[in-house]
């Protein structure tokens, strides 16, 4: 709370400060500043290197990939100047790319910058390094197109190019990036750690066409400032929207929802499926490596008590089967078996089938996310219902994720994700994520997926991935969660997407 508080002194202080150019009186009245209240300070704004929600968050106005997800989260044109040509062995990508783009130092951005930034992500970035085991070559063709060739197909390239695939002037790339010039509708001014990182607008900016559709589309800078402060107590975010201080404040407490609402100064905004929770099983050692166990779990829990518990009011979550939500290109029913309400009469059978013996199930969760523990609370209740006996272990997430790499340490446990724009990018289907998800059938599913060129070919190989899942059961998908955020009333044009983004955002006047 002492720092937190000592962020807003900092940032009640720097209103007065003229190396921001900005007085109280003008920040009141609205000069094209927008302050956005985040949950902390970005580790580095090399996102290619680190690329977590807080640092892709911020990047997102700085730097631009080739492609970028419209709000099917299908990957569309970006720095790219169309989706690329194919050959007909689906090995040869072609990917033509826009003119007049400039980077924030004024150079022209060309095919050389693209091959240098993506040669570079393929050696740092942990997906880059995935998608360098089946490229051949990148090369240039020409000034405004480049060539990717690969070694065997790949149908999730284009989604893995849509994030943190930063292009970057290549003079300015290195191993440690010391400046951070991008082509996006803002630049870097400056970054104080701990306190801000101040983005101003950038106006050699050219942007993409089309309606905004998510991250894809017409993007105009309208504030001519976003600083990005870091507030790590969630409470803290809550007071200082609620008292004009901010303009945004990301990822508050669904128990603030009320609250704000109340205000006279801000309202809440949801974003619907934010990301989902997940009880991820441990196939590698202990009592669940055996499948009926895996799937005895499945038919004794209850996502709609679960859910309810964690989130208190069904405004913030709904429970589904398909592991992508209604709306996505991904939802499906396909293969969906043992979810809903809790059978603890097929638990007992399967359980019974596996000759389970009463060993303990270790189920891990943390209270650093309520959300996870009040999940883990239920979920003991009901798989002791179906018979199981069960150790819930609470620690920090800190411990939960060092814990979790040693497969000799637990049985399950809670955690959640976003929702990728590719299927086969969730982290359960990586046979090295902790719970080590390794069969053949699913092996067999993902080959036929990388190998479509087609989305009707993905999403029918996404079908049987799915399918393939809910008989292996190495997770138990909870139900989809809803994100709470605030903004300052006056504040037009903003709206919801994982990464929030402020762009077309007009500050209060």
């Amino acid at each position: 709370m002492k720092k937190s508080a000592l962020v807003l002194m900092t940032l009640a202080a720097l209103a007065g400060t003229s190396s921001l150019a900005l007085t109280k009186a003008n920040a009141q009245a609205g000069d094209g500043v927008l302050t956005v209240a985040t949950i902390g300070e970005p580790p580095s704004l090399d996102v290619m290197q680190t690329p977590t929600d807080i640092v892709l968050t911020i990047d997102q106005h700085i730097f631009e990939t080739l492609y970028t997800y419209d709000a099917e989260w299908k990957s569309v044109p970006l720095l790219a100047a169309a989706m690329p040509t194919l050959s007909e062995d689906g090995l040869t990508y072609k990917i033509p790319l826009r003119e007049g783009v400039k980077f924030h130092d004024g150079s022209d951005f060309d095919a050389k910058d693209v091959t240098a930034s993506l040669k570079r992500w393929m050696t740092i970035n942990s997906k880059g390094k995935q998608v360098a085991g089946v490229v051949e070559s990148v090369a240039e063709d020409g000034d405004h197109a480049i060539v990717i060739k690969l070694k065997s197909r790949y149908a999730p390239l284009l989604a893995t190019l849509s994030q943190a695939s930063v292009i970057l002037p290549s003079e300015k790339i290195a191993d440690t990036l010391t400046e951070f010039v991008g082509t996006g509708p803002y630049s870097l001014k400056e970054r104080k750690p701990d306190q801000y990182t101040q983005l101003v607008r950038f106006d050699g900016y050219k942007s993409p066409e089309g309606e905004p559709s998510n991250y894809a589309g017409k993007r105009e800078a309208i504030a001519k400032e976003i600083r990005f402060v870091p507030v790590p107590d969630a409470n803290t975010r809550v007071e200082g929207l609620i008292s004009g201080q901010f303009d945004f404040a990301d990822s508050l407490p669904v128990s603030a929802y009320e609250r704000v609402e109340k205000s006279s100064n801000a309202k809440p905004v949801i974003f619907k499926n934010a990301g989902w929770a997940s009880m991820n099983m441990n196939m590698k050692e202990g009592l669940l490596v055996k499948k009926e166990l895996r799937q005895a779990v499945q038919a004794a829990l209850n996502a709609s008590d679960m859910m309810l518990a964690a989130f208190s009011d069904d405004r913030f979550f709904s429970v589904d089967a398909s592991i992508f939500p209604e709306g996505s290109v991904w939802h499906t029913e396909a293969g969906v078996a043992r979810y809903g309400e809790g059978d603890p009469e097929a638990a007992a059978k399967l359980l019974k089938a596996a000759g389970y013996d009463g060993q303990p199930l270790r189920l891990m969760t943390s209270r650093q996310y309520e959300f996870h523990y009040k999940i883990g609370e239920v979920a003991k209740a009901y798989l002791e219902a179906a018979g199981f006996k069960v150790d819930l272990q609470v620690v920090d997430w800190a411990t939960l994720t060092t814990r979790r790499a040693d497969a000799k340490q637990w049985d399950i446990f809670i955690t959640h994700s976003n929702f990728p724009g590719d299927p086969t990018t969730i982290n359960t289907i990586t046979d090295t994520y902790p719970g080590w998800y390794v069969s053949d059938q699913k092996t067999k599913a993902v080959a036929t997926y990388m190998d479509a060129t087609t989305d009707d070919a993905k999403k029918t190989a996404w079908d049987a991935i799915q399918t393939v899942i809910y008989d292996d059961a190495p997770l138990y998908k909870v139900g989809n969660f809803n994100g709470v955020s605030g903004l300052a009333n006056g504040v037009s044009g903003y709206e919801p997407t994982y990464w929030p983004h402020f762009w077309n955002v007009s500050p209060k006047k």
